[in-house]
C-alpha cells in the first residue's frame, strides 16, 4: 500500500472490548472512528459505517471472546462492510483469537476451527491480521495473508519482576506451555519448571509431577488462556506441595467463566492472576487479578504498520 493508495488512518471498534479499542485510538492519538452497529428484529446484525472510510487504512478492533459467535460474525461483517465501502487496506486486530484450541485433527471426525475462522476472516476480505499470543504459533500457517503475531510478555514481564524478584521460578503448567514459559523465564532470568498435566474432560485436569526445583522460591505458572482455571490451580497446589514460598499465575487472556471463578477463590495457594485487557475482565476475587493494558502495545503495533515500519522491536520490553 502506497501513500497515494492511503491517505488516513481509521480505527474502528466491534462491540467485543470497545473500552481497549478506545484506549488504543487515544494512544494514536486520533479519534474512534464512527460505526453504527445494530441488531435487525430476527437477531441479524447490521453494520455501517458512519463516515468515509475510501481509500482508508482501516484497523477494526474485535476480540473473539465470548460470546464467541457473536464477535467474530460481527467483525466479518465489519469486514464485509469496510471492503465494499473501498477501503484501500483492512487489517482485522483480535487481541484474542477465538476458536484456536482447535488447532488440528486430535481424534476422529473433528474440526480444525482455527483454520476455518482463518478462512472466512481471508473471505470476508482482510488484507491483514494483528493478533496477541495465539494459542498455538502454527495458526499463523493458516492465514494466506501476512499475519502481525506480538506476545504479552513485554507487557507482563515488568510487573512480574517486581513480584518474582531475582531467585523466582517462571512454571509451565503443562508441557504444552514450556516453551512460552522459557520465554518468560528469559526475560525474567528465573528458573524453570514444569508440572505434568493430564486432561481428564474439558473442565478437569489432574497435575501429577513436578520437574523443577521451587522449594522457598516465588514462583509464576505462565499460560496463554485460562477459562475454567483447572490447569493453573492443579499447578499451583503441587507447587505448595514442594515448598514454594509464593505462587502467582500470569495469563494473556483470561477468559474465565463461573466454574474458573469458583475454582480460583477455593485456591488461595494463587495469590494473584496477572492478565492483559485483551478481554474484558473484572476482579471479582477480591484484588486477586491484576489486570494490565496492551493498549500501547496495540496501539504501537497500528502505527508501525500504518508506515510500513517493522513491528519486531516490540517483541522485548522497552520498545
Amino acid at each position: 500500500m502506497t501513500t497515494a493508495e492511503s491517505t488516513h488512518i481509521c480505527v474502528y471498534s466491534g462491540c467485543g472490548h470497545p473500552q481497549l479499542s478506545q484506549n488504543i485510538a487515544n494512544y494514536l492519538g486520533i479519534g474512534l472512528g464512527k460505526v453504527h452497529i445494530t441488531h435487525f428484529p430476527d437477531s441479524e446484525i447490521f453494520v455501517q459505517f458512519e463516515e468515509n472510510v475510501r481509500r482508508a487504512d482501516a484497523f477494526l478492533i474485535q476480540p473473539t471472546c465470548a460470546p464467541a459467535n457473536e464477535n467474530l460474525m460481527e467483525l466479518l461483517i465489519m469486514i464485509d462492510a469496510a471492503r465494499r465501502a473501498s477501503a484501500a487496506r483492512i487489517t482485522a486486530v483480535l487481541p484474542y483469537f477465538g476458536y484456536a484450541r482447535q488447532d488440528r485433527k486430535d481424534k476422529p471426525r473433528v474440526p480444525i476451527t482455527a483454520k476455518l475462522v482463518a478462512n472466512l476472516l481471508t473471505s470476508a476480505g482482510a488484507d491483514r491480521i494483528l493478533t496477541l499470543d495465539l494459542h498455538a504459533q502454527q495458526i499463523q500457517g493458516f492465514f494466506d495473508i501476512p499475519v502481525d503475531h506480538l506476545y504479552a510478555r513485554p507487557v507482563l514481564v515488568p510487573y512480574l519482576k517486581e513480584l518474582i524478584g531475582d531467585d523466582g521460578v517462571v512454571v509451565a503448567p503443562d508441557s504444552g506451555s514450556a516453551k512460552m514459559a522459557m520465554a518468560y523465564g528469559d526475560m525474567l532470568n528465573a528458573g524453570f519448571a514444569v508440572v505434568t498435566k493430564r486432561r481428564i474432560n474439558a473442565t478437569t485436569v489432574a497435575s501429577s509431577h513436578l520437574v523443577g526445583d521451587v522449594k522457598d522460591r516465588v514462583c509464576v505458572i505462565t499460560d496463554d488462556m485460562t477459562s475454567t482455571a483447572g490447569t493453573l490451580c492443579a499447578a499451583a497446589r503441587i507447587l505448595k506441595t514442594h515448598g514454594a514460598a509464593k505462587v502467582y499465575a500470569a495469563v494473556s487472556h483470561c477468559l474465565l467463566n463461573h466454574i474458573g471463578h469458583e475454582k480460583l477463590l477455593a485456591t488461595p495457594e494463587i495469590e494473584q492472576l496477572v492478565t492483559t485487557d485483551a478481554v474484558p475482565n473484572i476482579d471479582t476475587l477480591g484484588g486477586r487479578i491484576k489486570v494490565i493494558s496492551i493498549a500501547p502495545l496495540l496501539g504501537e503495533a497500528i502505527r508501525r504498520i500504518h508506515e510500513g515500519k517493522s513491528v519486531s522491536p516490540l517483541f522485548y520490553t522497552g520498545h
